[in-house]
C-alpha cells in the first residue's frame, strides 16, 4: 500500500512546512495587483505598528493610519496576510494591528454577537478571520441552494400525494426512521430510555461572554474608526441573512445522491428518489462508494490535507479511501483475520503515521499507514472503547467501565495508567500536551493534569456530553439534549462560560471547532455550520435521511459519516 503512504507523507510534509495560514496559495505573485502608482517610490518602512508618515510622502502611505486601516478592512484577508507584506513594510504593519482584526471580527459576526466565545489573551485573531471568510464564501449559499431545492422536491411531492382516503407510508417512514436511530445510538451508548433529560438554561435565554469593559472600548472603536453608514449596511445585511436561514428550517431538502437504493414510496405506485442539492459554487460534494455493509459510526480524515479518510462501521471494519480519486485503497486487518475488529468499531483517532481503532470487542487496535495500513499493535482495554485522542507522546481511550487509559505505544507493555474519575462510562475526551478533559454519562466533565498526575476538576452538569473539541483556550461540547456547552479552559481551570441552543434537538454526535469555524452533528440528522460567536452564527444545515453518527474536518474538507453505509465529502471546489 504504497499510495496510502505516499498521500499521506504528502499531507505530512505540507504541514510541516507550512506558513501562518497553510490554506492559501503561497504563490501570489501571479494575480498581484498594480500598487505601484499607489506607494512611494522609497518604500521606506517603519518598525512602528502605527507609523506616522512623513511631510514628504505622498500616495497611500500618505494617509493617516486609521484611514489606511480602514481601507484595508475591505480587502480579504488572505490578501492582507499574504500579498501586503510583499509590498512594503509599511503595508506589511497593518496585518499586525490587533484592533483592526478585532473590527473585523466583529464585522464578519455581526454587532450583535460576543467574540471569541473564550479568553481573549493570545487568540489568533488574523486565523481566525481567515477562516471565518472562508466559511463564510463556502457555506453561506448553500442554504440558498437548499431551499431552491427543497421547494423543487416539495412540487414533486405534491404531484406525487395520494388522494384522499388511499393509505399512505411515507410521513410515517420519516417519524420511524428517526426515533429508530436516536433509539439505537442510545443503545449503543449504554443509556437509560427512561433517563429524564435535564437542561441548564434561564428561559432559552443566550449569556454573552464578553465583559462589559471590552464591550464599551470595542465600542468607541467601532464609533470611532468605521462610518456610520459602513455599519448600518453590514447590520443590514447580517439581518437579512439570519432571515433568510430562520426561513428555511426544518423543511430542507434531504442531502442523499441520486443513486441511493432506499428511495420512498408514497403509496400510489410512484417512487422518488432523494436527491443531493446542488453544491454551492465555492464546494463540491461526494459520496464514497458503498464499502461497508452496516452502519459507519466514525470519519476521520488523514495526512493534514484532506486527500485520505478513515471510516469504522459496525461491520467490525475500518476502511481507508482515497478522496482524490473516491475510490476505496484498503481494508485494515491483521493477517488471517477476516474484519478489522471482532465487534462494532466505535471511534478513530490519528497521530503522525499511527492510526488507531476502537471497537466494541474492548480493543485498541493501531495501524501503521507509513507502511501502508500493516497492523502494528493490539491492545486490550478490558471494556468497550467509546473514545479516544492520540497525542504525540501517548495514547488516551475512555472506555465503558468509567475509567480514562493512558497508553506508550511505543512499548511492549503499553499501559502506562489508568485512572477513574467518573461514576459512569466516559463517553467523550480531548486532551493536549498537558491536560486531559473527559466527559462521562454520570453528568459531569473532569480535568486531570498529566505532569502532576492528579485530577483538578470536576464539574457537574444536567446532561451528559458525547462529543468534545478542544483547540486553543477553549472547549467546545454537545450534550445528549442538543445544546452546545462552551469553556474557558487556562491553567488546568475550566469554567463554563455559555450553552446555546443552534436548533439540534437530539445527541449532539461530532463537533469540530477551531478559532473561526464550527461544525456539530447530531442524531436528529443534521449537519450544522457555523461561526463560533455568542450565539454561534448558523450558516448552513445539510439534511438527512438517518441520525449522522459523526463528522470530520481538516484543511476546509468535511467528511460525514450518515447513519447509513456512506460517506459523505464536502470539500472546495478546484
Amino acid at each position: 500500500m504504497s499510495e496510502v503512504s505516499d498521500k499521506l507523507q504528502e499531507g505530512e510534509a505540507g504541514v510541516r512546512g507550512e506558513q501562518p495560514f497553510p490554506d492559501q496559495v503561497r504563490s501570489t505573485e501571479a494575480t498581484r495587483p498594480d500598487l505601484h502608482g499607489l506607494l512611494t517610490t522609497s518604500h521606506s518602512s517603519s518598525a512602528d505598528i502605527s507609523p506616522s508618515p512623513s511631510a514628504e510622502s505622498s500616495g497611500l502611505l500618505s494617509l493617516p493610519w486609521e484611514i489606511l486601516t480602514h481601507i484595508v478592512s475591505y480587502l480579504p484577508v488572505h490578501f492582507v496576510v499574504n500579498v501586503l507584506p510583499k509590498v512594503c513594510h509599511a503595508l506589511s504593519n497593518v496585518g499586525q494591528d490587533r484592533t483592526s482584526w478585532q473590527l473585523r471580527a466583529q464585522r464578519l459576526v455581526g454587532l450583535r454577537a460576543a467574540f471569541p466565545v473564550g479568553p481573549r489573551e493570545d487568540f489568533d485573531w488574523p486565523g481566525a478571520c481567515l477562516q471565518m471568510e472562508q466559511l463564510i464564501t463556502c457555506w453561506s449559499g448553500e442554504v440558498e441552494h437548499v431551499a431552491r431545492q427543497n421547494q423543487e422536491d416539495e412540487e414533486r411531492r405534491e404531484q406525487a400525494m395520494p388522494q384522499d382516503g388511499e393509505p399512505g407510508v411515507g410521513g410515517q417512514d420519516d417519524g420511524g426512521e428517526g426515533q429508530v436511530g436516536v433509539a439505537v445510538q442510545e443503545v449503543a451508548y449504554g443509556a437509560d430510555e427512561a433517563m429524564e433529560v435535564a437542561v441548564e438554561g434561564e428561559e432559552g435565554e443566550m449569556q454573552h461572554v464578553l465583559g462589559g469593559d471590552q464591550v464599551a472600548r470595542l465600542r468607541e472603536e467601532l464609533e470611532d474608526r468605521l462610518e456610520g453608514d459602513a455599519a448600518a449596511l453590514m447590520e443590514e445585511e447580517m439581518d437579512h441573512r439570519r432571515v433568510f436561514i430562520a426561513n428555511e428550517g426544518r423543511d430542507a431538502v434531504l442531502n442523499h445522491q441520486e443513486d441511493l437504493p432506499d428511495h420512498r414510496n408514497l403509496g400510489n405506485g410512484q417512487h422518488v428518489e432523494a436527491r443531493s442539492p446542488s453544491p454551492p459554487p465555492a464546494l463540491e460534494c461526494i459520496t464514497l462508494p458503498t464499502g461497508h455493509i452496516a452502519h459507519v459510526n466514525s470519519v476521520l480524515l488523514l495526512g493534514g490535507e484532506g486527500k485520505v479518510c478513515a471510516t469504522a462501521s459496525r461491520d467490525w471494519n475500518v476502511k481507508l479511501w482515497d478522496l482524490e480519486l473516491g475510490s476505496l485503497l484498503q481494508t485494515m486487518g491483521r493477517q488471517g483475520d477476516f474484519s478489522s475488529h471482532r465487534g462494532w468499531v466505535w471511534c478513530l483517532a490519528s497521530q503522525g503515521p499511527l492510526l488507531a481503532s476502537g471497537g466494541f470487542d474492548s480493543t485498541v487496535r493501531l495501524w501503521d499507514l507509513q507502511a501502508g495500513g500493516a497492523d502494528r499493535a493490539l491492545i486490550r482495554t478490558g471494556a468497550a472503547v467509546l473514545c479516544l485522542s492520540c497525542q504525540p507522546d501517548m495514547l488516551l481511550a475512555g472506555t465503558f467501565d468509567k475509567r480514562v487509559s493512558m497508553y506508550d505505544t511505543r512499548a511492549a507493555a503499553p499501559l502506562v495508567k489508568s485512572i477513574r474519575m467518573h461514576s459512569n462510562a466516559v463517553m467523550c475526551l480531548c486532551a493536549d500536551d498537558k491536560y486531559i478533559i473527559s466527559g462521562s454519562k454520570d453528568c459531569t466533565v473532569a480535568v486531570y493534569d498529566r505532569r502532576a498526575g492528579k485530577g483538578l476538576k470536576r464539574l457537574r452538569l444536567s446532561s451528559y456530553l458525547l462529543s468534545m473539541s478542544y483547540s486553543g483556550c477553549e472547549v467546545w461540547a454537545g450534550d445528549n439534549g442538543g445544546m452546545l456547552h462552551s469553556f474557558s479552559m487556562q491553567a488546568g481551570t475550566l469554567k463554563p462560560v455559555s450553552q446555546f441552543d443552534v436548533g439540534h434537538t437530539a445527541l449532539i454526535t461530532g463537533i469540530h471547532r477551531s478559532p473561526g469555524s464550527l461544525y456539530t452533528c447530531s442524531s436528529d440528522c443534521t449537519v450544522k455550520v457555523h461561526i463560533p460567536c455568542a450565539p454561534p452564527r448558523t450558516l448552513s444545515t445539510l439534511h438527512y435521511q438517518t441520525g449522522v453518527h459523526g463528522l470530520s474536518v481538516e484543511a476546509g474538507v468535511l467528511a460525514i459519516a450518515s447513519g447509513d453505509v456512506r460517506v459523505q465529502v464536502w470539500r472546495p471546489r478546484k
